[in-house]
């Protein structure tokens, strides 16, 4: 038993000095990689993942899609989904590019994500949106993996999301997402 307390002690030991103590600004080790994504599989509830968006996408409701992400998803996951903004790079662990693995995930699942959040992982729970608007959100999500390069490198807009942000507005409105994050 004085063996497995001594390992176990050794273990944590080692883990602390390879993750930099609790610091935000370290990537996540490989074992809390595993850790979040087994944790975040067994949250979802059995049913969820087999759900598909009931929503057509029409250019209005990608319009609206837009708006939303723009006032309440890019300030973390950046207006092309990346998640190369600078609140999304300062949290632990860092917002995934929604272009990538993401895509992996079934409709049910991300809308899940949406609806409830992530523990610990700064996702908030976008409770107060409709299941349309979220529905329509993960229509929006979908499209961003059809461009994996940001539009300053290749020259064109993503498609599907040129407009994310509203015409002539550069600054993101912080304080809708902050009010949110205060009332949970």
């Amino acid at each position: 038993m004085l063996v497995l307390v001594i390992l176990a002690g050794a273990g944590a030991w080692g883990w602390l000095n390879s993750a930099h103590g609790f610091s935000a600004r370290a990537q996540p080790t490989w074992i809390e990689a595993k850790l979040a994504a087994l944790s975040r599989s067994l949250a979802l509830p059995g049913n969820q993942n087999s759900l598909k968006n009931p929503y057509p996408s029409t250019p209005a409701t990608l319009a609206q899609s837009r708006q939303l992400f723009h006032s309440q998803c890019a300030l973390c996951h950046n207006d092309n989904g990346d998640g190369h903004s600078s609140l999304g790079q300062s949290l632990y662990p860092k917002p995934p590019d929604l272009r990538g693995l993401t895509q992996d995930k079934s409709d049910g699942a991300l809308f899940y994500s949406i609806r409830n959040g992530i523990r610990m992982s700064g996702m908030p729970a976008w409770s107060q949106d409709s299941d349309e608007q979220i529905w329509n959100m993960v229509t929006l999500i979908r499209r961003l993996a059809a461009a994996r390069k940001p539009p300053e490198q290749s020259g064109r807009p993503l498609p599907g999301i040129e407009a994310t942000a509203p015409s002539g507005q550069r600054e993101r409105p912080r304080q809708k997402v902050a009010s949110h994050l205060k009332t949970q």
